[in-house]
C-alpha cells in the first residue's frame, strides 16, 4: 500500500523515525485509536532497521534489557500472525559459541542471571553443540543456547508493521524530515518538518542513529554514537540450520532460500565526526574495554560535519538533508575476514561466494543499553533509541511499551533501568554482564 501523501496539521502523537521502533510505536498507538503521524526523512526501513542481521534474539543482552527482549519475542510471534505478510519469521534459537574456559564461565554466569529473570537458556557442551548443528567445526568448547530466539527479514518486517499502522489510521509520511520541535512552558507543542508543521502534545524520538540530533531540538544532551556495521549476503547453500550462530569473528543466519547473512560478530567501524566530542567522558571507559572490536576512521565524516556547521551552510536549516538516500560504505576487509571465519566454522560452505554487501549505522549508547521513557524536563517528549545493535529484535516490545507509557502512564515491564537520567546519575549498565 502507499503511505500518506499529505501531512496532517495536528495529531495526538508525532513519531519521528520510520524504523522498526517508530513503526511499532505507531502500530500500537493506532491500534488503540490514537491519532498518529509518523514522519520519516527517507523511506521506511531505509536505515538500520532494513540493514541489520535480522536476528530476533534475547540472548547476549544485558540483564537490564531482558524484560524488554522477552516482551519483544512475544510481540514478534504475534506480529507474524497479525500483519498478514510473510516477514520470514523463524524461531529456531540462537547459539553463542565459547572458545575458552573463561568464556564458558561468563556464559554460564549470564545463563544463571537471566534464568532468574525468566529467560530459558542453557550452556551446551561441545558434543551438544555438534548434536544441534553437526556442520559446525573448530576449537569451540561449547556455547550458550536460547531456543526461543529466532529471525525475521528486516526490511520486509519493518515495512509490514508501518503498512499495518497506516491501515489502522496512522498517517505515515515519508520524505519528510523533522527539522525542529517547538517547546513552550516545558512541554512539546509542535513538530516543524520540511513539509509543514504538526501540532501535537506528544513527540516520540525513534530516530535511530540521528536521535541525539533530534533530542537537541528540545535541549537534551543524549549520549549516543553511530557505529558503521558491515553485512554480506552469500550465494545459496543447502539449508543446514535456522539457528542463528555467533562464533569466533563471525555471526550468521541462514534464510529459507539457503543464502546466509554474515557479519563480523560485533566488529564495526567508528567514523569520527563532531558528535564524537560530545559526552566523551561517558563513552571512553567502555570504548577502551571494547576497543579491539572497533576500527576508528578519521576523514570525510568529520570534514563534512565541520563544513555543515559553518554559518553559511544550508545544513543549519535542513540538518538531515545530507543523510537521505546515502549508502554507508561497507568495509571490504571485514567481508573478507568474516567469510574466511565462516568457512573455518562451517567447512561445508567452502564454495559459497558473496552476492552483495552493505552497511548500516548502529545507534550506540555508552553502556550499550537503550534509552526509553519520557525525557525529564520536557513534558510529552518520549525517547526510544540507543538500542546499540539490538533495535530490530527489541523494536516491537519497545513500540508496545512506549504506547502503553503514552496512553496509560504505566508499562507492563519496568523500564526504569533504561531511563535517560541514568547517565548523569552514574547508574549505567555493567558492560561485563553482557555476553
Amino acid at each position: 500500500m502507499s503511505f500518506a501523501s499529505a501531512l496532517p496539521g495536528e495529531a495526538d502523537v508525532v513519531v519521528i523515525g520510520g524504523g522498526i521502533v517508530g513503526a511499532s510505536t505507531a502500530y500500537y498507538l493506532a491500534g488503540r485509536n490514537a491519532k498518529v503521524v509518523l514522519v520519516e526523512k527517507g523511506e521506511i526501513a531505509d536505515e538500520q532497521s532494513g540493514r541489520n542481521w535480522g536476528w530476533t534474539r534475547q540472548q547476549g543482552r544485558n540483564p537490564r534489557e531482558i524484560p524488554l527482549a522477552m516482551l519483544s519475542r512475544l510481540k514478534w510471534n504475534e506480529l507474524a500472525e497479525e500483519l498478514g505478510a510473510d516477514i520470514e519469521r523463524i524461531q529456531e534459537g540462537s547459539l553463542r559459541l565459547a572458545y575458552d574456559d573463561d568464556e564458558l564461565a561468563r556464559q554460564q554466569a549470564w545463563v544463571d542471571t537471566t534464568r532468574e529473570l525468566g529467560l530459558e537458556s542453557s550452556l551446551l557442551s561441545r558434543d551438544e553443540v555438534k548434536g544441534l548443528i553437526p556442520q559446525l567445526d573448530g576449537p569451540f568448547l561449547g556455547g550458550a543456547y536460547t531456543p526461543s530466539d529466532g529471525q525475521a527479514e528486516p526490511r520486509k518486517a519493518t515495512r509490514a508493521v508501518a503498512e499495518a499502522a497506516a491501515a489502522m489510521g496512522a498517517s505515515v509520511v515519508t520524505g519528510c524530515a523533522a527539522e525542529g520541535i517547538e517547546v513552550r512552558d516545558g512541554a512539546v507543542k509542535e513538530v516543524i518538518t520540511e513539509r509543514g508543521d504538526v501540532k501535537a502534545p506528544v513527540v516520540v524520538c525513534a530516530a535511530g542513529a540521528w536521535a541525539s540530533r533530534v533530542a537537541r531540538m528540545v535541549g537534551l544532551r543524549l549520549p549516543q554514537r553511530a557505529v558503521r556495521a558491515t553485512v554480506a549476503c552469500t550465494t545459496p547453500a543447502p539449508v543446514f540450520t535456522h539457528t542463528v550462530v555467533w562464533g569466533d569473528g563471525v555471526a550468521f543466519r541462514q534464510k529459507r532460500d539457503g543464502t546466509l547473512y554474515v557479519a563480523g560478530g560485533g566488529s564495526g567501524d567508528y567514523d569520527v565526526d563532531l558528535e564524537s566530542f560530545r559526552q566523551l567522558r561517558w563513552f571512553l571507559p567502555n570504548f577502551m574495554r571494547a576497543r579491539r572490536s572497533f576500527r576508528v576512521r578519521i576523514g570525510s565524516a568529520l570534514a563534512g560535519d565541520v563544513l555543515r556547521a559553518m554559518p553559511w551552510s544550508g545544513a543549519r536549516r535542513r540538518p538531515f538533508a545530507h543523510t537521505v538516500g546515502v549508502e554507508p560504505e561497507p568495509n571490504r576487509q571485514t567481508v573478507e575476514a568474516t567469510m574466511r571465519n565462516l568457512k573455518r566454522l562451517v567447512p561445508s560452505l567452502a564454495d559459497v561466494g558473496v552476492l552483495r554487501t552493505w552497511a548500516g549505522r548502529i545507534d550506540a549508547t555508552p553502556d550499550a543499553v537503550p534509552v526509553m521513557g519520557e525525557a525529564p524536563g520536557v513534558r510529552g517528549f518520549y525517547i526510544g533509541t540507543g538500542f546499540s545493535g539490538h533495535g530490530f529484535a527489541l523494536g516491537p516490545g519497545a513500540g508496545f511499551t512506549l504506547s502503553e507509557l503514552i496512553l496509560d502512564g504505566e508499562t507492563t515491564i519496568d523500564i526504569g533501568p533504561l531511563r535517560y537520567s541514568r547517565f548523569e546519575e552514574g547508574d549505567m549498565a555493567d558492560y561485563s554482564l553482557t555476553i
